[in-house]
């Protein structure tokens, strides 16, 4: 038979081991959060960062859609100036045959 003595301290020993299970798994469980925390800021930053240069680039995208707005409108500018000397030329040279052969 087992004293009461006893009885009460496997009692105490069964409740000291569920105590520090209990507290491990406490431990466990904030160090993940604090992982879980550490995760989510970079995370957040990582997006913060990648805002900024999403804008970045929108904002170089527009330059440059302006810029080649501005290049089509010169080469087309262009194109008409040759055009129109191309057809005066053309003019000019049908007018000097009328003389020449009149």
């Amino acid at each position: 038979m087992t004293s009461p003595l006893d009885d009460a301290m496997k009692r105490l020993d069964v409740a000291l081991g569920l105590l520090e299970a209990s507290v491990s798994r406490r431990l466990e469980a904030d160090r993940r959060k604090g992982s879980l925390e550490t995760e989510l800021q970079l995370m957040q930053d990582d997006r913060s960062r990648l805002a900024e240069e999403l804008d970045g680039a929108l904002t170089r995208l527009h330059r440059f859609e302006v810029a080649t707005d501005d290049v089509s409108r010169r080469v087309q500018l262009a194109i008409l100036a040759v055009q129109n000397v191309l057809a005066q030329a053309g003019q000019l040279e049908s007018g000097q045959l009328a003389l020449e052969e009149g």
